[in-house]
């Protein structure tokens, strides 16, 4: 009887925010209505004595002996082998900051719907209550025997660089912190694109960044490998360099070893003379329209903070921008996880690949870019919704596995869901 007055109050918000389009009230609703997003079904039939005996006990001791016998038949006799953990300790929830575990739920909720839709993998939310390192590794350890991989979500840097190191050391199940690597991934399918259609090679290139956290960093790292040789990262301290007193830790320290081979000092403003694109991971109108005009023709504009870019869209057209793209999805061009994390643990699970490497996520990027066979500067990058490519995804990622010896499986064709002729199946 309470819950009435409040489910009416919900009904009639829901409907004038309906008629505006008020997507933060409609969401407001919808999570109420449905008390969250996720539920459990069965995959069998639990209607008589007999079905529950098959199921359960005393039936179920028979895969549990034959477990026992072999670890690996845990793939076998369970899901194990189809279930991704995400796993949260909340402090670094979207633009929201640090709002813990419980408010951070949802976000993980959400997470879990998109492995599903997208690559049919059964996800689950893991809310830590801790910050420490070691709290958050000793709790993913626990659960591992039931997962088949973990997706680590919106871990606070630099914890979120120690968590993923160590789990990747000290388990044999694919972990991948996605706020890294899966904006790495889209971010080099995307400038893929972007340099055919500016006539630039990856070698020639000059790119400066802002934002020298999580994303920054695994972004980097990718491009490193696909042969760029002069990467400037900046961060409020500007640029970094070997060197560099001011405002470092030990990730930037690694950071400046790598990048910024003639160690160029100086502001956002002043590395970004004659730049060839400029990536953007930091905040809100940061770069200004006169940074833009001192770069070299054709500049390329990756401004990726949420819910504000580093400059808007049509800003940075003016001040010469010949592609322009951000992580919102009401401009073109949008740099979206989504298009990324569930075909890269699709390919890994899979092959029960033991880690997701560096092969794996540039063998991911390539296949995002080759969606979009003629690209133009307002379509660099594919859709999310694209039928069919989270499996096209997972199949290169699975030949990826395969060939740098980290999978541990290779199914029959009539097993593999993202099978294609490239992958030597048995």
């Amino acid at each position: 009887v309470h819950g009435i007055p409040s489910l009416r109050r919900s009904k009639m918000t829901s409907k004038k925010a309906e008629e505006k389009k008020d997507v933060p009230a409609l969401s407001l609703a919808l999570h109420e209505k449905h008390r969250g997003k996720l539920e459990v079904r069965s995959k069998v039939p639990v209607t008589n004595a007999f079905e529950l005996a098959l199921a359960y006990t005393p039936g179920v001791a028979e895969p549990c002996l034959h477990i026992a016998k072999n670890k690996d038949d845990v793939y076998k006799y369970t899901n194990k082998g189809n279930v991704v953990a995400v796993l949260s300790d909340g402090t670094s929830v979207l633009g929201l900051g640090d709002i813990g575990p419980e408010a951070g739920l949802p976000v993980m909720e959400g997470k879990c719907i998109l492995f599903k839709n997208f690559a049919d993998i059964d996800a689950i939310p893991i809310m830590v209550s801790s910050k420490k390192v070691d709290d958050i590794v000793m709790a993913a350890k626990l659960i591992a025997p039931g997962l088949g991989g973990i997706n680590l979500e919106d871990i606070s840097a630099p914890n979120c660089f120690e968590v993923e190191r160590r789990l990747k050391k000290e388990l044999d199940i694919p972990v991948m912190h996605d706020d890294q690597h899966g904006t790495a991934i889209v971010t080099v399918a995307a400038l893929t694109n972007a340099l055919k259609l500016a006539g630039k090679k990856w070698g020639d290139l000059k790119i400066v960044f802002s934002g020298a956290g999580a994303a920054g960093t695994a972004i980097t790292k990718m491009l490193l490998g696909k042969e760029v040789k002069n990467i400037i990262v900046t961060d409020r301290a500007g640029a970094i360099y070997v060197g560099r007193k001011d405002n470092m830790n030990s990730e930037k320290e690694d950071l400046a070893i790598i990048t910024n081979p003639a160690k160029e000092k100086g502001t956002l403003a002043e590395v970004l003379k004659d730049a060839d694109v400029f990536i953007g991971v930091s905040g809100p109108g940061i770069l200004k329209k006169e940074f833009i005009k001192a770069m070299k023709p054709k500049p390329i504009i990756f401004a990726m903070a949420n819910p504000t870019p580093e400059i808007m869209p049509g800003e940075a057209k003016e001040a010469g921008a010949f592609i322009v793209a951000t992580g919102r999805s009401d401009f073109p061009n949008q740099i979206n996880n989504c298009l990324a994390f569930p075909g890269v643990f699709r390919g890994a699970l899979d092959v029960r690949a033991s880690d997701i490497n560096d092969e794996m996520m540039l063998a991911a990027a390539q296949t995002i870019a080759d969606e979009v066979p003629s690209p133009t500067p307002e379509n660099i990058i594919p859709s999310a919704f694209l039928p069919g490519l989270a499996k096209r995804v997972g199949a290169a990622v699975s030949k990826a596995a395969i060939e740098t010896k980290v999978a541990r499986f290779i199914p029959k064709k009539e097993q593999f869901p993202t099978y294609n002729s490239n992958i030597p199946l048995r």
